[in-house]
């Protein structure tokens, strides 16, 4: 979807970083209202970067194209720490392209399959390398990234070197991070960000890691954050990592705010143009059952209204037969379970009339329910976690 010109005479800016209700641990971010808000401010695009998932993805895509607005799809990731103590570290990975888009869904899943740490789905370093990072645009993190922590510890050289690493795996689609949202040491952390691109020119791009829309809904977004710690909201000695700043602020805002660092936020709609993820929309893919890897067939209406009707059939309840003290359903019962082939329950029995229809078997799997009772409506469909989108038109 190409980038949709800015409104004349207003600054250029793109939000890279914005949680939604999907993130489960923070953002009370509804993605309707948030395309609409996208598009009355006259922003060209925006990014979607939930915690550690892409459960948004679909619904954050669709909305954006009803309202002409480009979507970014994104994920913020925690990588583990340097031992089992340390605080996990942030990274945003914005899929650039196909390709991109496939190795974050990796990414992600391997996360919760692996990489499952104190209630947190962590990702290990060596993880990343350049075959997992292709097509992929990287965020250094902020205060919260790697190099941000050791800008604010004092240890510059050791940021040096990790930003040399983080060149080498991603080139030009590596950017160092600054916010001002409002926390205390976030003019430290830019200092140590501009003395590091003074020795290895970097681009910096500017975020404003929104959590909710509007400012007047901190209170709300608190509760949220309090529900899922386990916390009271008028606990004085809860955690409070989140600040009334987090909302989403329009491109003149932004300006304001970062008046003297007019590159960052120009980095920010570059990013938005060098990215291209167009999804498949309005036909459903099914893989044969017997080979994972044989090409999708397309899923036509009449095959769709043919499944309906034997699914239906096949999940109408069926009336119990009547049994007798002699029947094949009591000696079973005091042979135990072990003996199920002679039982009633089974798939098939030796009692009844020829053809006759068993009862389903505990245990055994129900025909799938079809999708839609329609064929008139076109979801986005997705193929698989690594097969979901079409090639870029």
């Amino acid at each position: 979807m190409p980038l949709r010109e800015v409104r004349a005479g207003s600054p250029a800016f793109v939000h890279l970083r914005l949680h939604t209700e999907y993130s489960l641990v923070d953002g009370i971010v509804r993605v309707p209202r948030l395309m609409r808000a996208v598009a009355d401010a006259g922003m060209p695009a925006v990014a979607l970067t939930d915690h550690g998932n892409l459960f948004a993805m679909v619904k954050f895509h669709r909305e954006a194209e009803r309202q002409g607005v480009k979507p970014l799809i994104g994920a913020d990731l925690l990588i583990e720490g340097d031992h089992e103590r340390a605080d996990p570290l942030l990274l945003t990975l914005i899929a650039k392209d196909l390709p991109g888009f496939r190795n974050l869904a990796r990414l992600v899943s391997r996360s919760y399959l692996e990489g499952q740490g104190r209630g947190r789905a962590l990702i290990a370093r060596e993880w990343l390398d350049s075959a997992s990072t292709a097509g992929l645009i990287a965020l250094s993190g902020g205060a919260q990234g790697d190099i941000g922590r050791a800008l604010l510890a004092g240890r510059l050289g050791e940021a040096a070197a990790l930003l040399t690493g983080w060149v080498a795996l991603f080139g030009d689609r590596f950017y160092l991070e600054v916010q001002r949202i409002g926390r205390p040491d976030e003019e430290a952390h830019i200092a140590g960000v501009l003395a590091l691109v003074a020795e290895q020119p970097t681009p910096l791009v500017a975020t404003n890691d929104v959590r909710f829309l509007a400012r007047d809904e901190f209170e709300a977004h608190e509760a949220r954050v309090c529900i899922h710690g386990g916390h009271r909201l008028d606990d004085p000695g809860r955690p409070k990592r989140y600040t009334p700043e987090q909302y989403l602020k329009t491109p003149d805002e932004m300006a304001a705010l970062f008046r003297d660092l007019p590159e960052a936020l120009e980095n920010s709609v570059e990013i938005a143009r060098r990215c291209s993820l167009p999804l498949a929309r309005g036909d459903i893919f099914l893989r044969h059952s017997k080979c994972r890897t044989a090409p999708a067939r397309r899923l036509t209406c009449a095959d769709s209204r043919s499944r309906a009707s034997h699914d239906a059939s096949a999940l109408r309840p069926r009336r119990r037969r009547a049994t007798t003290p002699g029947s094949s359903r009591s000696s079973a019962s005091s042979a135990g379970w072990g003996s199920r082939a002679t039982s009633s329950w089974s798939r098939t029995s030796s009692a009844g009339p020829a053809g006759a229809r068993s009862p389903w078997v505990p245990g055994a799997a129900r025909a799938p329910v079809p999708w839609s009772r329609g064929c008139s409506a076109s979801p986005i469909s997705i193929r698989s976690a690594t097969t979901c989108c079409s090639s870029a038109s």
